[in-house]
């Protein structure tokens, strides 16, 4: 039974013109909670066509669209995704006879090489793997292309400035990470460790790495370790979402804030709290929308020959824009976001 007084999808008197040609005209029809609904019409009666409209490919000619009854106006597939709504394309013309699985193999790895004959057998029967949020440092040869977040070379870098900023560049620091093997916080690390070996650091001591392999509970009890072991610790820098989420959780129990600062890489909505009741400060992350609509961009591209990897290719994707395969085919997705008190409530992810 439907406990809402509303639809969670609306639409109203909705048209659509290509050209002068209406495709669309005068569509009305609601989705309540929980409904599954099917659009069933022949080739050119414009399914897709509503679908892409929904979903902010397409702008209506005409109509109204209204979300858990708020008016609102889809012009983007971002503004789509912020309110929740995704479309799964079917374009079965590309390969006939291939299904997605065997078009493209996207993947976040968690290793560095645990996965490398996985990933040469799918290369061997021509598909393309693309590695997405993380890259595979020293087996790069059994991928295709690394789609990164940021520029990696400067998130280690950017970590301790942030945690610098936030203790006046003096007191002990400590790295809560994921697990010892993960390829991307090894990286980082590293980073931070050179990084603090600029003189404008000095007065900054990372006195322990603690590792609570991305599992909640565990990155807790290794955070509150960390507090008993280093009474006069000022900061933990956790380049994990998990990890920085666990953190802060032990501070805030603690109630240690803001003597100890805690920063690193997490989400708007997993750490609006802490932010808003003066936790955390700041942290920061990338952009998971922007990656992934460039990851999906991007597969498309290959699978259709319209992107070619290799070294210096440029394409543009629509709302990020030019977009280059850099050396040793990996693309940067776009620099890094500070989220703080300011700014926290733009954002929903």
């Amino acid at each position: 039974m439907n406990v809402h007084s509303f639809p969670i999808v609306k639409i109203c008197n909705l048209c659509k013109e290509f050209s002068g040609v209406r495709v669309l005209d005068d569509i009305n029809f609601d989705v309540n909670y929980g409904e599954i609904h099917g659009l069933v019409g022949e080739n050119g009666a414009g399914k897709s066509t509503l679908a892409k409209i929904i979903c902010g490919i397409h702008e209506p000619t005409l109509g109204e669209v209204y979300i858990e009854n708020k008016k609102v106006n889809i012009f983007s597939t971002h503004i789509a995704m912020d309110l929740g709504i995704a479309l799964i394309h079917q374009e079965p013309l590309i390969f006939p006879d291939l299904n997605v699985a065997e078009n493209v193999l996207a993947i976040s790895p968690n290793s560095p090489d645990a996965l490398n004959l996985l990933f040469q057998e799918a290369m061997d029967k021509g598909i393309f793997v693309l590695v997405v949020n993380s890259d595979i440092p020293g087996s790069e040869e059994y991928r295709n292309v690394a789609v990164l977040p940021m520029d990696f070379e400067i998130t280690g870098k950017s970590q301790v400035e942030l945690m610098g900023s936030l203790i006046d560049y003096k007191g002990k620091i400590a790295i809560l990470s994921a697990t010892t093997d993960a390829p991307d916080q090894n990286y980082w690390i590293q980073g931070m460790k050179e990084a603090l070996k600029n003189p404008k650091y000095e007065d900054m001591q990372l006195v322990e790495i603690a590792y609570g392999d991305d599992d909640p509970q565990k990155s807790l009890t290794e955070a509150e370790a960390l507090l008993i072991k280093y009474p006069d610790l000022r900061g933990i820098i956790a380049p994990t979402t998990v990890a920085v989420a666990a953190a802060a959780q032990a501070v805030e129990n603690a109630g240690r804030a803001p003597q100890l600062q805690v920063t690193g890489l997490g989400t708007p909505n997993q750490m609006r709290r802490f932010i808003k009741n003066g936790t955390v400060t700041a942290f920061a992350l990338w952009s998971p929308y922007d990656e992934g609509y460039l990851s999906g961009y991007l597969a498309h591209g290959l699978v259709t020959g319209d992107i070619k990897v290799k070294e210096g290719e440029k394409f543009v994707v629509p709302e990020l824009g030019e977009i280059e395969i850099g050396e040793n085919r990996f693309i940067i997705t776009g620099p890094p976001q500070i989220f703080d008190k300011d700014n926290i409530d733009k954002f929903n992810f």
